[in-house]
């Protein structure tokens, strides 16, 4: 088991995102539960990347709502209603949101005064949307078509794992 993620500071983020998959896959282990995998995906994608905030929310079905699950990053908001924010927008659309200023995101909800972008990708399990993963960046304009594709390839691995 990988014990740092190993990247060239040199790497563009594309290239980021093709070097980190395969250390992901040595590193996830379906084995262990979907916990632990989702905690090692989110310290990975913040040593990989510096983002300000990576972490899952998860759906729990009995409440309809997102639940905090393993993140990285300052404290979070630990529930979000369907279709509320950048998180519940994305369950309930069943899509990949990219939000270059958050301020300007009908509805957004500010876990955090620090954070200026977003990227949100729905998590499926045998189809079903069973959680999403939430990337906040301190920066504007942070996220690209670069990101929405490399996190997608992330969730694929973690969702072989679920």
């Amino acid at each position: 088991m990988a014990e740092s993620i190993k990247l060239p500071k040199s790497a563009t983020r594309a290239e980021r995102y093709e070097l980190l998959l395969p250390q992901l896959k040595a590193l996830l282990d379906a084995g262990v539960g979907p916990v632990a995998n989702m905690a090692n995906v989110a310290a990975a994608l913040r040593e990989a990347f510096g983002f300000f905030w990576v972490g899952f929310y998860l759906v729990d079905p009995a409440i309809e709502r997102l639940v905090l699950g393993p993140f990285q990053g300052p404290v979070a908001c630990t529930t979000i209603a369907k279709g509320k924010g950048v998180c519940g927008t994305a369950w309930a659309e069943s899509r990949v949101i990219v939000v270059p200023d958050v301020d300007q995101f009908p509805g957004h909800i500010a876990c955090s005064s620090d954070s200026r972008s977003e990227i949100v990708l729905p998590i499926r399990k045998q189809g079903t949307i069973v959680g999403v993963l939430d990337v906040d960046s301190d920066k504007l304009n942070d996220f690209s078509e670069v990101d929405a594709r490399g996190l997608s390839q992330v969730l694929a691995l973690l969702e072989e794992c679920l």
